[in-house]
């Protein structure tokens, strides 16, 4: 089972029946298993790259730590016992610090579920299948993509206004009125070539019988096939194993209003 050919919004709905079962339960042993388990599907079937997979991660490890600190500072820990630390002013319960680290795994687990999707993904391929099996708009579909294409064309257009800028002898604004000066000079041109480019795209499309019509033919046909079945499966299959574990160890719970 290789990710990268599975159907784009099969995978999509499976990692999002996934969140939607990991967000109701609030133990930490139930997360910590299944984001293992996440990670190594990632890896395994994925064709994933450690530095970028890193990159995106560190991030959401930051945001799940200050989840779990938080969590700690702000507990209302003067009716709990059975402290577990101790540091002066600082008290922490067994109780709150069991809800501390699950909200911090939880916050993990959606974020590896997260990266999953969008590294193993192709963008393009997920519009057509969005079209295709969910039967969206192809006006919104091609528009969503005309609009990522024009990213990387915007950026290109940026570093251009700049570099005449400097030529010309304007220089870089100094603090922050000098800061909103300098994007005020780069606002109106991109502006003006993004309307251009938007126009033209539009023209082309209307040319070549693009009507937004719903019940249109496809070059490149999505279709669902059996691997998405078994990933589904293995996905649900890994969330039943890692809340079996929890209830056997005696730490499975379920969200009840806590916090």
């Amino acid at each position: 089972m290789n990710l990268q050919e599975l159907n784009p919004s099969m995978k999509a709905i499976t990692i999002v029946l996934a969140v939607f079962l990991l967000a109701f339960v609030f133990d930490p042993i139930t997360p910590l298993l299944f984001s293992s388990g996440v990670v190594i599907l990632t890896f395994l079937f994925g064709r994933v790259s450690w530095k970028i997979w890193s990159l995106y991660f560190v991030p959401f490890l930051i945001i799940a730590f200050g989840f779990f600190w938080t969590t700690l500072i702000f507990a209302d820990t003067g009716s709990q016992a059975g402290t577990i630390v101790d540091l002066g002013f600082l008290t922490f319960s067994h109780s709150d610090f069991q809800v501390a680290i699950s909200l911090a795994l939880r916050v993990l687990g959606f974020a590896l579920l997260s990266l999953l999707f969008i590294l193993t993904t192709n963008k393009t391929e997920f519009l057509l299948s969005l079209m295709q099996q969910l039967k969206l708009s192809p006006k919104i579909a091609y528009g969503v993509l005309a609009g990522y294409r024009f990213l990387p064309m915007m950026m290109t257009e940026w570093k251009a206004i700049r570099m005449a800028h400097r030529i010309r002898g304007v220089r870089r604004g100094k603090g922050i009125s000098g800061r909103v000066q300098e994007m005020k000079r780069y606002v109106i041109p991109l502006l003006a070539s993004a309307i251009r480019k938007a126009e033209r795209t539009a023209i082309a499309m209307e040319s070549k019988g693009f009507t937004g019509s719903k019940e249109r033919t496809f070059y490149r046909n999505m279709k669902v096939t059996p691997k998405d079945w078994v990933f589904l499966g293995v996905m649900l299959s890994l969330y039943g194993v890692s809340v079996y574990c929890s209830v056997r160890w005696g730490y499975f719970q379920w969200y009840d209003g806590q916090l």
